[in-house]
């Protein structure tokens, strides 16, 4: 691909302008979004009004209903939060402050809904999840001049992240820094609960017949229906979803996370993780990861649990330090 974008609008300056033009129906997204995040009075409040109250503009990033999305701020740069299993909007306590040291910065905090978001998940793929994250990077940089995104995951959200970067599709250029917060394995989890081994065997069996798409016994996943496909990816060894375990060997982690080192890369992890099993060496893991990723930078937030609820300060400090750091510090991805 040209490295100067073509049918770039008036506004100079954003690398993005005309790139991906069309990939989706212009009549599934809504108008461009308000100038500012003030409420309907004109006074400007910032990101947040109150505990809980976010201020911004709600809006469609692609056909399907449940493709939603809410940003606070009205900047050239976003900060695209990837919430985990179960999770919607306001998933993590860290968002509100977030938002606020964000606007400071004049990035906006962009949290959206997928078809895998709240009890979507069972029904979905890590496929998907990309796909649709490249439907909102696209709204970004067609309908609002970005000048790039940092992507910051939490739980499986990092598996999102990591298998998107790995696609390739066009929008993923304009990622200019992942963070990955609270990246552990479900399958490591899922194996300290009683029924998941003999689940497993099931998974295996119905795609092995064809029927990956069908749905589990409701004992497989009581919270949310879930396939065949996404029980297995999630819980079998080397399943799609598979990404951080400690007993994969530091081949089969280069492997499933090398493409990382080709984006400036952050991991946070909490070393309270109530889903990390006690066995495991959170200490040599993070290394271990980072490592694989080709060097990404380690923050360990000593008693964090999954969430980071118990040090939200830490929290939004580890992000903002690393996206105060780019773009200016970070390669422009089209030289």
């Amino acid at each position: 691909m040209s490295t100067t974008p073509t049918g770039s609008s008036s506004t100079a300056g954003s690398w993005f302008s005309g790139i991906v033009r069309g990939r989706f129906d212009k009549s599934s997204t809504s108008p461009k979004m308000a100038n500012n995040s003030a409420d309907f009075t004109g006074t400007n409040v910032g990101p947040v009004n109150k505990k809980k109250q976010f201020q911004g503009v709600l809006f469609k990033y692609g056909p399907k209903s449940i493709q939603v999305a809410f940003k606070t701020g009205d900047y050239k740069q976003q900060a695209i939060f990837v919430g985990g299993l179960t999770d919607g909007f306001l998933a993590t306590d860290y968002l509100e402050p977030l938002a606020i040291a964000l606007d400071k910065e004049k990035w906006s905090l962009v949290q959206f809904l997928l078809s895998s978001s709240y009890s979507g998940y069972g029904l979905s793929s890590l496929k998907e999840d990309a796909m649709e994250l490249d439907q909102l990077i696209s709204y970004f940089i067609n309908k609002e001049d970005s000048e790039g995104v940092v992507l910051i995951g939490h739980s499986t959200g990092c598996q999102d992240i990591v298998h998107y970067m790995r696609t390739n599709f066009a929008c993923s250029r304009a990622v200019r820094g992942a963070i990955l917060q609270a990246p552990v394995s479900d399958r490591e989890y899922k194996a300290t609960l009683p029924e998941t081994a003999a689940m497993i065997d099931m998974a295996s069996k119905m795609i092995s017949e064809g029927r990956g798409s069908e749905l589990m016994p409701r004992e497989a996943n009581p919270d949310s229906p879930i396939t065949a496909y996404r029980y297995h990816s999630l819980c079998a060894y080397m399943g799609d979803d598979d990404l951080f375990s400690s007993d994969l060997s530091d081949d089969q982690l280069k492997q499933r996370l090398g493409h990382m080192s080709n984006t400036p890369c952050q991991v946070i992890f909490s070393m309270g993780d109530e889903y990390i099993p006690e066995y495991v060496d959170k200490k040599a893991l993070v290394d271990r990861l980072c490592r694989a990723m080709g060097g990404a930078e380690k923050v360990e937030i000593e008693y964090g649990n999954h969430s980071l609820s118990n040090r939200v300060t830490e929290a939004v400090q580890a992000i903002m330090d690393f996206v105060k750091r780019g773009p200016t510090g970070w390669d422009d991805p089209w030289s």
